[in-house]
């Protein structure tokens, strides 16, 4: 039998559950020799285990199917408005579904941190963890770590064997510009979030995409950190009309801050300079001018997970495949029809960090 290279991922019981075309409750069956597993779908998880070279851990042999009815939630973003939404919708949910919920949270997450997040998690008798986590070295980490129990991560990029939820963020971001496109826009600049998080990444590659389709150029963009202040500090040198006629903003934090340098410099929006961002939060009606946006339903993520946790721990003989909700595009007063650009000679290009 070939040896699996050294540097290749460890396959764990998920990994074996989704080729078998079984629950990873089945695949712990088949590993402690329990009944209740017809001879057919004992062969199938007997074949995946040999071929991944599927060593099982204490932590995979010991799952049962006894229940506690906890579940744990590791926010690994705590303070920020989206996962904020998302947290208080799936402690909803879960009371709705009698289900108890343990919950971690830490302001930035860090790969040690998070996972030891888990593991006390799973040492606290959860039968599963939902994680939010918008870093992408972090929740690879995780997927490559066996902890014996279902983990449903909230992430736009998930690997194929993980369970996961998200909004389709580059959907969102060709909804974004494509409206810009609609009004006779052109040149259209991203500042983006930043390089670790998938959303970000996602919202890249949505506004490339769609301007591509249009045979437009997508020239350098920004780099923020989701904040308002880094959005300003975009704003302060921004090119306005030199060439670009609008700017898709890749969440609403940073577009108000973009605006608020902008309006600070003279410029009028919609006026002068058309400003979209993402994630529809509450404020995003109320400022000036309201905020056109791509709406992402946090609650419904939240929902969303539960379900999907739930699924993945019932019984039966199959692997929920990844839920991806659509986001909608939210039409307000901070885009227009282009308009001839304004002289302003004053005006110095930014120091932007092309990623």
């Amino acid at each position: 039998m070939a040896k699996q290279p050294d540097n290749a991922r460890k396959a764990n019981i998920f990994d074996v559950a989704r080729l078998a075309g079984v629950s990873h409750q089945t695949v712990s069956r088949v590993l402690n020799d329990l009944p209740n597993v017809r001879p057919a779908t004992r062969k199938r998880v007997q074949d995946a285990i040999r071929q991944l070279h599927y060593t099982p851990s204490p932590a995979a042999r010991a799952l049962v199917t006894k229940r506690s009815r906890m579940v744990g939630l590791v926010q690994a973003s705590a303070g920020e408005y989206g996962p904020s939404q998302t947290v208080v919708a799936f402690n909803e949910a879960a009371r709705a579904a009698q289900y108890g919920v343990l919950t971690i949270e830490m302001a930035t997450g860090e790969g040690g941190a998070v996972r030891q997040a888990v593991e006390t998690l799973v040492r606290q008798n959860v039968e599963g963890v939902v994680l939010i986590c918008d870093n992408r070295y972090v929740l690879d980490a995780i997927y490559e770590t066996e902890v014996g129990i279902p983990v449903v991560a909230i992430d736009a990029a998930a690997p194929g064997h993980a369970f996961s939820v998200a909004i389709d963020q580059a959907a969102g971001a060709r909804q974004a510009v494509r409206h810009l496109i609609d009004a006779g826009h052109r040149d259209i600049a991203h500042l983006a979030g930043p390089t670790h998080s998938p959303d970000a990444q996602a919202r890249i590659d949505g506004w490339r995409a769609e301007l591509a389709d249009h045979g437009l150029v997508a020239r350098p963009h920004g780099l923020g950190d989701w904040t308002a202040a880094s959005g300003y500090q975009f704003g302060r040198t921004f090119p306005v009309g030199e060439p670009f006629t609008a700017a898709f903003i890749a969440n609403d934090q940073m577009a108000i801050g973009f605006i608020s340098a902008l309006a600070e410099r003279g410029y009028r929006i919609p006026e002068d300079f058309s400003v979209v961002g993402f994630d529809d939060i509450q404020e995003a009606p109320y400022v000036r001018p309201a905020l056109t946006t791509v709406r992402q339903d946090f609650a419904a993520v939240g929902q969303a997970a539960l379900a999907l946790m739930l699924e993945v721990l019932d019984d039966g003989e199959s692997t929920p495949d990844p839920v991806v909700l659509p986001p909608a595009l939210q039409v307000r007063a901070s885009t227009a029809p282009v308009r001839p650009a304004r002289d302003d000679t004053t005006t110095q290009a930014p120091s932007r960090q092309a990623v």
